[in-house]
C-alpha cells in the first residue's frame, strides 16, 4: 500500500475526533476505549492501519517505548496518537520483567508462557517477598506533533498460581491484598479505577481534553 493510498484512507475517516491507540492487544484496546468514552472520541487501533506494521520497541524505559510507538503512528497517519508501554516489575527479581514483560518467555508473545516463567523464577519465595507493581507510561502526540506524557502504577503481590479468568497478561498472578482478588478477578470498573493503566489514563484525559475540546 503506497503513501498516497494511506493518506486517502486517513483523510476519509469521517469522524472529527479520531484517536489511534497504538496497540494490537484486544484487551488493552477495550480498556482504553472504556476509559476514553467521556471524550466521545472514535478510537482506532493498529489493526485498522495494517500498513503501519510491527513497531520495534527498543527503548530502555516504558516512557521511551511509548513515545516510539506514538511518534511512529503519528508520522504515518497524521492523526492524534496515543501509545502506552506497561509492564510488571518484581522486586525480588530486581525489576524484571520490566520493559521485557510482553516477551519475557521469548517470541512470539505468549501470556501463559510469560506467567509460567515468572512462577518458576519465584518458586519457593515467600509471599511477603513477592512484592511487585504494574507500571504504565502513556505518550500522546497531537496533530501538530507535540508530545505529552502521563504515568501510573499499582502495587501488589505475585501469587504462586493463576487465579481468575478476566484481564490479560500477568493479571491472574497479580494480587491486590486490599481487595483480596487478582487483577483477573476484578470487575472492569474497579480495575480501571485502581490499575496502573487507569491512573495513567486519568492523567492523560486532561491532556486529551485540551486536544479535542
Amino acid at each position: 500500500m503506497g503513501f498516497t493510498e494511506r493518506q486517502w484512507r486517513v483523510n476519509n475517516l469521517k469522524e472529527e475526533r479520531k484517536l489511534i491507540v497504538a496497540t494490537n492487544n484486544k484487551g488493552k484496546l477495550q480498556e482504553f476505549a472504556k476509559l476514553l468514552q467521556p471524550l466521545n472520541v472514535k478510537v482506532y487501533s493498529l489493526k485498522d492501519f495494517p500498513q503501519i506494521g510491527e513497531i520495534e520497541e527498543n527503548g530502555r524505559t516504558f516512557i521511551e517505548n511509548a513515545l516510539i510507538k506514538a511518534k511512529t503512528v503519528h508520522q504515518i497517519t497524521g492523526m492524534v496518537s496515543l501509545a502506552d508501554d506497561s509492564g510488571l516489575e518484581v522486586d525480588y527479581l530486581k525489576g524484571l520483567p520490566g520493559v521485557y514483560s510482553a516477551r519475557f518467555a521469548g517470541e512470539p508473545k505468549d501470556d501463559k508462557a510469560n506467567n509460567g516463567k515468572l512462577i518458576a523464577m519465584l518458586e519457593g519465595v515467600p509471599l511477603e517477598k513477592r512484592t511487585a507493581r504494574f507500571k504504565c507510561a502513556i505518550a500522546i502526540v497531537d496533530k501538530d506533533g507535540k508530545e505529552y506524557f502521563a504515568e501510573g502504577s499499582c502495587e501488589g503481590l505475585i501469587l504462586e498460581e493463576e487465579i481468575g479468568e478476566g484481564g490479560f497478561g500477568y493479571d491472574p498472578l497479580f494480587y491486590l491484598p486490599q481487595y483480596k482478588k487478582t487483577f483477573a478477578q476484578l470487575d472492569m470498573e474497579t480495575k480501571n479505577r485502581v490499575s496502573h493503566r487507569g491512573k495513567a489514563t486519568e492523567k492523560a484525559m486532561g491532556i486529551l481534553r485540551k486536544i479535542f475540546l
